[in-house]
């Protein structure tokens, strides 16, 4: 059986340690921090219940936040610019790292391609007058073409 993304990389406290190093630098950042810098001292943790959620874990954001109405309502009108979206996708990308999830491939095709489209959604959702999709399930995301390889 094939495990879910969430389950390759370790669960919820993967994500946990993957949310909690990333916002440790954002706060840092002089691209990010402006951005985060009035952000709940939860954000983190919410931010790790979504990617859990997305790759393939409990639904925890939808129930306890709302699920994607809310997501949304988090980046309308916050005009995210092409520069903070790629800086914090790259922060991101070397807190995977940092966090220790999986570094194979096949799962960071998949976590990358995720991060990819979810990151250009909120660019676009966050431009003034935008009028994005405003009802929407919480995304599921799986391995797309390159399953976890298993010797």
């Amino acid at each position: 059986m094939t495990p879910t993304l969430y389950e390759w990389a370790g669960g919820g406290a993967a994500f946990e340690r993957l949310t909690e190093v990333f916002y440790r630098e954002v706060v840092k950042d002089e691209v990010l921090a402006p951005v985060f810098a009035h952000m709940d001292p939860q954000h983190a943790h919410y931010v790790a219940m979504w990617l859990a959620e997305v790759f393939g874990g409990p639904a925890s954001y939808t129930e306890q936040r709302g699920g994607y109405p809310h997501m949304l309502g988090r980046h309308l009108g916050r005009g995210i610019t092409e520069v903070q979206r790629r800086r914090w996708l790259d922060l991101l990308m070397t807190a995977a790292d940092e966090a220790g999830l999986p570094d194979d491939p096949e799962f960071r095709a998949a976590f990358v391609g995720y991060l990819e489209w979810g990151t250009r959604l909120a660019v676009g959702n966050s431009r003034p007058g935008a009028e994005p999709v405003q009802e929407a399930p919480v995304p599921r995301w799986g391995w797309g073409v390159a399953p976890p390889y298993k010797a």
